[in-house]
């Protein structure tokens, strides 16, 4: 699907991309993200895609069919319209539209290199349900046309040569003077862009009635950008329009450039909340067990929607929706940056590669590293090992911690909680293996009193069941556990997350930390919604809880604060301006009446989240940039651990990253320390 440079070995890398996204297009619609019985019959070969991958390709024809269904209703009083496909590929427009009833008066024409042409047209000879649905062929064609029916052209052209298009579309007879909507899914990208740009310009001059569809990459410079770049580019079929056309904004200036007097564009993530009905979505987020929200985020950010049309009375705008867009153009206003640099270490050890993991200071200057997905021996898998960092005369030692106990008491689980207790103590809530099981309950993690606190490898941690007395509060992930004091007893407050029934919850519990009894104590003021992958920090005994992913998978930019009473606990809305920008995936500390959030995924499309600084006492909320220039590869701030480290103001990040659509998985390599010293100084 797409095209290449004339003369380079490109344009094979190219279609390679077109049968892949026919297979994961057919793997979504064999799970029910998409109604379509034809994609098993072009596809050729069937292969079950991960619940990521569905979601993406499902945003994605559900973003082309909202458009040409639109195209077709606002035309439908046009005696003949006509919709040409620009890098067809293994598509199954035509069939689907055909199928339903909704060709009364289109002609449907795609275009595709010759060799795609040809092997689609004896597709369609030899499949009956195809051909039926075509009618009579017209016998064989010579020339561009590859496969004629009455209201189905099949077109053997390169699309970067627009001279051989053009003839391609005379002997094709399409009308210049109809109705004409070009659909361009993934394909202008792979062209130069002095050849794509040209396309678009001859589109808007030579169509006097033109509209145009496009589907395609964004933002190549953030992290996610740089490894979905990365991979195009090890797939020999590079994204060459990235450099020049890097957002929506640039897209639609383009456009405008060429001739187009209407264009709209949004992302993916504005697309699904703003263009699909609440039921629809619910529908989709129900299929199947889904827990990698982050990286359909990340994806839906990274990719977007174009419409743009010309001569068209009324105008065409498909994506200005009956919903209310919340437009989020103007760029975070950033109050400085803070710079990452790589963490002094000692050795290169393996194992901090992960993420969905838990790391806590169990004595001072020692961290604890546990569970998380990373990779380990050279394999991706569920982490078994704990990992451990000593810091001594300013370097990072690392090393593994001897575990007594065998390792099945540990079950390899992401996304739980570790709260230090005490020197010698530590408890373990909840988390999962995978989101279609159920969460795990809790753990003891006993240190020795005295262990030489210089050598990682003398480090022995035993691992003991607890008992299922709190068993239905811990069998959750996603939660926070924040140590609270009442009446002055110490309580692990534990809220929120989700479970295999529930994909939010907006619970807790106080647990009692002797006793590991659930006890109820009373809770008052406005309770907040259900939440999942929030932050929660120990503040004045209570807890300060911020931001989180809410029921409908949506960002949220509330904090509370949790405040002791005399006879209980009350919630309460810290008010923070400017409003905090909705994130969830974040870490964060409290220093000194400043709550800093770190890292995170939130929607908002011209940066990726630092570092948020809140002042707890007058509510101002400043946004500082990561500088990254020293470091060597993408650093991604979800799915991380960060620790605090109070007496340096130095804030050290461990691990982060996940599975990037198709893209392969990126794991941040090595831990990062950020001095915060400027940025706390100066409030």
């Amino acid at each position: 699907m797409g095209r290449g440079r004339p003369g380079t070995p490109r344009p094979a890398a190219v279609q390679g991309t077109g049968g892949s996204s026919a297979v994961s297009k057919c793997s979504a619609a064999e799970r029910g993200y998409i109604q379509d019985r034809f994609l098993r019959l072009l596809a050729g070969r069937q292969r079950r895609r991960a619940p990521l991958v569905h979601r993406g390709y499902y945003i994605r024809a559900r973003a082309i069919d909202h458009c040409v269904q639109d195209f077709l209703q606002k035309t439908q009083s046009h005696p003949k319209t006509q919709i040409l496909s620009l890098g067809a590929g293994f598509d199954s427009l035509y069939f689907r539209l055909k199928d339903v009833g909704l060709l009364h008066h289109t002609v449907v024409c795609e275009v595709d290199f010759p060799n795609v042409a040809c092997q689609k047209a004896a597709l369609i000879k030899r499949m009956k349900e195809l051909s039926a649905l075509v009618g009579d062929a017209g016998g064989e064609r010579l020339g561009a046309v590859t496969f004629s029916g009455e209201d189905y052209k099949l077109l053997g052209v390169d699309l970067s040569e627009l001279s051989e298009l053009e003839r391609a579309l005379q002997e094709a007879e399409l009308d210049n003077e109809i109705p004409t909507l070009f659909i361009a899914e993934v394909v202008l990208t792979y062209m130069e862009n002095s050849r794509s740009d040209a396309l678009i310009q001859w589109a808007a001059e030579r169509f006097s009635q033109a509209c145009f569809l496009l589907y395609e990459q964004m933002h190549p410079e953030d992290p996610f950008g740089r490894v979905m770049q990365q991979h195009f580019s090890q797939m020999n079929s590079a994204l060459r329009s990235l450099a020049q056309y890097p957002d929506c904004k640039a897209q639609q200036r383009r456009f405008f450039e060429k001739g187009w007097t209407e264009c709209s564009v949004m992302d993916m993530n504005e697309f699904f909340t703003c263009c699909t009905p609440e039921d629809e979505q619910q529908r989709v987020q129900a299929l199947e067990p889904f827990d990698e929200y982050e990286e359909w985020h990340l994806k839906c950010s990274h990719y977007f929607v174009l419409t743009a049309s010309k001569g068209m009375e009324p105008s065409w705008t498909p994506l200005l929706s009956n919903m209310t867009v919340p437009h989020r153009d103007g760029p975070v206003r950033m109050a400085g940056s803070v710079t990452a640099a790589v963490c002094a270490m000692h050795s290169e050890i393996p194992g901090l590669r992960r993420y969905g993991h838990c790391s806590v200071l169990i004595k001072p200057n020692v961290i604890l590293t546990t569970g998380g997905f990373g990779e380990e021996d050279g394999q991706h898998c569920r982490m078994r090992n704990f990992h451990v960092l000593i810091k001594h005369m300013g370097y990072w030692k690392a090393g593994f911690v001897k575990k007594e106990n065998p390792d099945k008491r540990w079950d390899e689980r992401l996304y739980h909680t570790v709260s230090c207790l005490s020197n010698s103590l530590a408890l373990v809530v909840g988390g999962r293996t995978s989101p279609s099981s159920a969460g795990l309950g809790m753990l003891w993690l006993k240190f020795p009193e005295t262990c030489n606190a210089l050598d990682p490898d003398d480090i022995t941690v035993e691992l003991v069941n607890v008992q299922p007395a709190a068993e239905p509060a811990a069998l959750r992930w996603r939660h926070s556990t924040t140590e609270v004091i009442f009446k002055g007893e110490k309580y692990l407050f534990l809220y929120g997350g989700r479970s295999v029934m529930e994909p939010v919850l907006g619970d807790w519990y106080f647990l009692h930390t002797q006793e590991l009894s659930c006890t109820v104590i009373p809770v008052e003021g406005p309770v907040p919604e259900g939440r999942h992958s929030h932050s929660a920090c120990s503040w004045k005994g209570g807890v300060l809880i911020a931001g989180g992913l809410g029921a409908a998978e949506q960002p949220l930019g509330s904090v509370f604060f949790l405040r002791e009473l005399e006879h209980g606990f009350q919630w309460q809305t810290v008010e923070t301006h400017p409003p905090l920008i909705p994130r969830y995936s974040h870490t964060a500390h409290v220093h000194d009446g400043k709550l800093l959030l770190v890292g995170g995924v939130w929607f908002h499309p011209s940066s990726v989240p630092g570092i948020t600084v809140i002042d707890l006492m007058t509510g101002l909320c400043l946004d500082y940039t990561i500088n990254v220039e020293h470091l060597e590869w993408p650093l991604m701030l979800h799915n991380h651990s960060s620790v605090f480290l109070p007496n340096e103001k130095e804030l050290l990040l461990i691990g982060g990253g996940g599975n990037c659509f198709s893209f392969g998985t990126h794991l941040n390599p090595e831990p990062v320390l950020l001095n915060l010293s400027n940025i706390l100084s100066s409030h």
